[in-house]
């Protein structure tokens, strides 16, 4: 945000007038009927008050008369009050006021407020111009671009404001009617600018609209008057510097950001971020209480009769499936209201246990995988509980990992002994990789590449398109599982004897490594959550559950209440507040806010820091 200081000899465009030049000129070239303009000089060298008397205003002990009386020497104005020199910010600030103030019509205190503080909301050509636009006066406001053009660093922009007020005239031509002057806009002042010649081609299609209903919808424009007016002048101020006109709603624009950057800080802010000033108090500081998180035991489900290896959340944050060593599938209903957890129907059959679980993306089936010395994979139809397809390509197989195309008509699987599969919804084979120890699989959303890590400490990206392979990541630990972000471009390792570790596919670089979870040799699988997906949550060997804001590598909270190893956390998708956690103690634990008793016990929150950042 430009604004330049007070001081004698100031360049014409500058905001605060402190000389009677100055303040002469701007009132003689400037004054208009919204009060816009209204300069005074600095110093006891001028005032000027002619705006505000002919709007009845006059400062505290004065009259019209003297408000309009130009006092020029120190003999004749040794009786007004000196003016304090304003700083920058001060100018600046006083400038962000005055522009609020008149968005919401407060005219008259805006003029008020210049003639105190000695300072102009913008240059006397900028509120030319703006009244110009607003009134629809092209041709003055096409000559205001000429003045215009000396105050601007990039005088070559008076090409492109020009083609916007000509667009505009245009399309208000068409919409009256005047289809011969909109010719001529279009054929002698448009195209001899030379600039978007493919937008005057579409432009020169509006002529053939029936009506101005059509001309509205084509054009995707609101039509002659003041909104669309509105819009174009915020255009064209982008073009101008700050100096000569402030950015439009520039002071609702600096507290929206102030108010994002302390939800942005806050660590555990966990709800949608709304844009509307009006849903947050500007009088304090933004602070979510710990209280909002998910850092509390809800539910304990017990329905489970040996260690529980798995558990996830259905894409749209319905159902939650476990999966357990006593060779069950539980799936379990959530109640939108009070997020509780009911158990739907259970899957049974798997010999060896199931240790992997992965949902269809439309949550229509849901694939179960078991250990390492599993060769079969079980394809469940969710809503009828039936098993569509039990797969196994070879007994020498292990088919410990599932991941499910975008598509949702084909999936990859895999497994330690050096297998890697796409098969589709029936079990049949589309296509093989050989000689790949898969330890985990996902596929990106391009439907093309999967990524598998696999015994060499790496993760590679493997194409069945055109059978091209490429290293992404590599680590100097095995990975024993990992998760990748919504939008694929980041992922998050259990890296064995390391922790959970964060790197940027694309850039293919280690961003962060998260400190206090204690991870050996284990399966464990993290995942991110909350909204945004701006939080990570771990399991750990040491009972616990580990969960970080995901720009810090400190826990903002361990949860505690299992009693053997925390074998895997899924944070629900839609819902922020609810995420559950599967231990090797035959148990899924639910976690959410606290209760709305704050003299109830609650079990599970243990605070290890305070951060106030």
């Amino acid at each position: 945000m430009q604004a330049n200081g007070a001081g004698q000899g100031q360049d014409p465009e500058l905001p605060c007038l402190n000389s009677a030049q100055n303040g002469e000129s701007s009132a003689a070239g400037g004054a208009h009927s919204n009060g816009l303009l209204l300069a005074t000089a600095a110093d006891g060298a001028a005032t000027v008050g002619v705006t505000a008397a002919n709007n009845g205003l006059q400062p505290p002990g004065s009259s019209a008369a003297s408000a309009a009386t130009s006092t020029l020497g120190p003999e004749t104005g040794s009786s007004m009050k000196k003016k304090k020199r304003l700083s920058k910010a001060d100018e600046d600030v006083i400038r962000l006021i005055g522009q609020h103030l008149h968005g919401l019509g407060l005219n008259q205190t805006v003029d008020l407020l210049m003639q105190e503080s000695g300072c102009r909301l913008e240059h006397p050509a900028a509120t030319k111009f703006r009244n110009h636009v607003m009134e629809g006066e092209w041709d003055k406001a096409e000559s205001d671009l000429n003045e215009l053009k000396t105050l601007m660093h990039s005088p070559n922009a008076i090409v492109r404001m020009k083609f916007l007020l000509l667009q505009q005239k245009y399309l208000e031509y068409l919409e009256d009617g005047k289809v011969l002057e909109a010719l001529h806009v279009l054929r002698a002042e448009l195209t001899p600018l030379k600039y978007n010649t493919e937008r005057i081609h579409v432009l020169s299609g509006y002529l053939m609209c029936s009506h101005s209903d059509d001309l509205r919808a084509k054009a995707e424009w609101e039509g002659k008057g003041t909104s669309s007016r509105s819009k174009l002048l915020d255009k064209l101020q982008t073009y101008l510097p700050p100096s000569v006109m402030l950015p439009p709603r520039r002071l609702q624009t600096l507290l929206r950001q102030a108010v994002e950057l302390q939800r942005d800080r806050c660590l555990y802010h966990n709800t949608k971020l709304d844009s509307n000033l009006d849903s947050v108090s500007l009088l304090v500081d933004h602070v979510c209480s710990r209280k909002q998180f998910p850092c509390y035991t809800q539910q304990i489900l017990t329905e489970h009769c040996n260690e529980v290896w798995f558990c996830k959340f259905s894409n749209d944050g319905t159902k939650l499936a476990s999966g357990s060593k006593d060779t069950t599938v539980i799936i379990w209903h959530v109640d939108p209201e009070t997020h509780l957890l009911k158990q739907l129907k259970t899957l049974e059959g798997h010999a060896y246990g199931v240790s992997y679980l992965a949902w269809s993306p439309d949550d229509a089936y849901l694939i179960a995988c078991g250990p390492d010395d599993c060769s079969e994979l079980w394809l469940w139809n969710v809503q009828t509980g039936e098993l569509r397809t039990k797969m196994s390509q070879s007994h020498e197989d292990s088919l410990t990992s599932v991941a499910w195309n975008p598509d949702g008509k084909r999936f990859v699987t895999g497994g330690q002994r050096g297998q890697f599969y796409q098969c589709d919804l029936d079990g049949n084979l589309l296509d093989s990789w050989e000689g790949v120890r898969v330890q985990c699989l996902w596929c990106l959303n391009d439907s093309k590449t999967v990524l598998a890590s696999d015994t060499h400490q790496r993760i590679r990206g493997y194409n069945f398109e055109d059978l091209t392979d490429r290293n992404i990541v590599q680590e100097d630990h095995p990975i024993m599982s990992f998760t990748v972000s919504k939008n694929g471009r980041l992922a998050l390792l259990n890296v064995a004897t390391q922790g959970v570790h964060l790197w940027d596919l694309q850039d293919r670089v280690l961003v962060r490594k998260y400190q206090g979870v204690t991870q050996g040799f284990y399966t464990i699988h993290s995942c991110f959550g909350g909204h945004n997906e701006d939080f990570i949550a771990s399991g750990s060997e040491d009972h616990k559950v580990y969960i970080w804001h995901k720009r810090s590598e400190l826990p903002i909270a361990e949860l505690t209440g299992h009693t053997r190893t925390v074998n895997c956390v899924s944070w629900n998708p839609v819902l922020p507040g609810l995420m559950a956690s599967a231990s090797d103690d035959g148990t899924v634990r639910v976690w959410g806010p606290a209760p709305f008793s704050d003299t109830q016990e609650i079990e599970g929150l243990s605070e290890i820091c305070s951060m106030d950042s």
